[in-house]
């Protein structure tokens, strides 16, 4: 066998424990990696430089290695395949080799995550004005972007996004009149959702050129220009007082280094007596560095923390932890929603970029869910407020019939 192929050789008899692998490297040698049990996935080597880039780099050689089609996997089952190297390296961690690498990048993370504004305008711009097209193809209708919740496991997407924001509309405690700040309001179905269906004034922020025109089309068209307006500004410019505050899947952009930053303006900017709700991907276990697959390709910047690393800003920021949930499945079957509804359009995908950028969005989505599944990614509710009495005893108002809501606007 070639050098390079040999290290890969030593590398998988210590990552693949479980599951099988059959591995077909460019001199067509065969090799089989785990304990035999379950369907084998086969994957063949067609360009042998992939395995020196997969060797020095893991994540970002196995990515760009299935973008470019330097190796196939039989019947291109790319959720069998990263299943199984995902659930097998949260077992079995990479080999002493690739640890000084590990740890170079978990050190020097707070680099690649300061994000000035003008560098989080760039970072967003990366990912979020794509086409709008290209979002069109696998979200809802209305373009929830985020974690969606599954009450009940035969939930439509629609269904679960829908769910998602009421959910988490009661968590604010929202009353008709009450202003509400959403940082990061994406394309404005949340802001949309808690002017109409719940009486709020909401004032939505983003960094999106994209997001913030189609957001204000959105609130035109609904009719509700004299209860959201949709700012396109970051959070940190903001000044206004608010009773409550709403952020949904922005916190991981935020970047290591200004946690305290963004809590501490949290703080400032909620009224007292007031309510926050931090909804945000984060790990299960402790901290550590953001995949260089995902920061190259899909979130520069990009980071999804541990529980401590949060509670440790929100802590030193003087807020009360009032409510923390965990979501753990739900993100994985959002996921799976998303990716088979963008499979379902792959040609109008190719049609919009080409076949290379398709190979990473479809690596990036099933990789995801494979993180949710296997991989120890999970997503936090962190519900916070100034005083401990600013929030009921008991969680017994988040279960309440909606109609009290409906009757409560129909007396407005």
């Amino acid at each position: 066998m070639r050098a390079w192929d040999s290290l890969l050789d030593r590398m998988l008899r210590h990552l693949i424990r479980r599951g099988t692998l059959e591995l077909v490297y460019s001199d067509e040698t065969l090799r089989r990696y785990g304990d035999g049990t379950g369907d084998p996935v086969r994957v063949t080597i067609e360009n042998p430089d992939v395995t020196r880039r997969i060797v020095l780099r893991p994540d970002l050689g196995v990515g760009e290695g299935y973008m470019n089609g330097d190796y196939t996997i039989a019947n291109d089952d790319l959720r069998g395949f990263l299943a199984l190297a995902i659930r097998n390296q949260t077992g079995s961690g990479m080999p002493w080799f690739e640890k000084p690498r590990e740890a170079s990048r978990f050190f020097g993370r707070r680099f690649a995550q300061f994000n000035p504004v003008n560098k989080a305008r760039t970072n967003v711009a990366h990912h979020y004005d794509l086409s709008g097209e290209l979002y069109d193809l696998f979200l809802d209708e209305d373009r929830q972007y985020s974690c969606a919740y599954f009450e009940r496991p035969d939930m439509t997407l629609e269904e679960a996004q829908e769910a998602k924001k009421h959910h988490i509309a009661k968590k604010l405690l929202i009353e008709p009149g009450m202003t509400v700040l959403d940082i990061g309001c994406g394309w404005g179905g949340m802001a949309l959702t808690l002017a109409r269906d719940f009486g709020a004034n909401v004032v939505g922020v983003t960094l999106s050129t994209e997001q913030h025109a189609l957001a204000r089309k959105r609130v035109k068209e609904a009719g509700l220009e004299d209860k959201i307006d949709i700012r396109l500004t970051d959070y940190r410019d903001v000044t206004d007082k608010f009773d409550r505050i709403v952020s949904v899947g922005m916190f991981e952009h935020v970047g290591v280094p200004h946690y305290r930053e963004y809590f501490s303006k949290v703080r400032e900017l909620l009224k007292p007596g007031g309510v926050s709700l931090i909804h945000f991907i984060g790990r299960s276990g402790p901290g550590g560095a953001t995949a260089d697959f995902i920061t190259k390709y899909i979130f520069p910047g990009g980071y999804c923390p541990a529980m401590s690393e949060a509670s440790n800003a929100v802590e030193h920021e003087g807020l009360i932890t009032t409510d923390l949930e965990v979501w753990r499945l739900h993100y994985a079957e959002t996921l799976r929603h998303w990716c088979d509804r963008f499979e379902a359009n792959i040609d109008k995908a190719v049609a919009l970029y080409d076949e290379r950028f398709c190979r990473m969005w479809r690596f990036y989505l099933v990789a995801s869910e494979m993180a949710f599944r296997h991989g120890g990614q999970v997503v936090f509710q962190y519900q916070l407020a100034h005083e401990v009495g600013d929030v009921p005893l008991t969680r017994d108002y988040l279960y309440r019939d909606e109609d009290e809501q409906e009757h409560r606007l129909a007396a407005e």
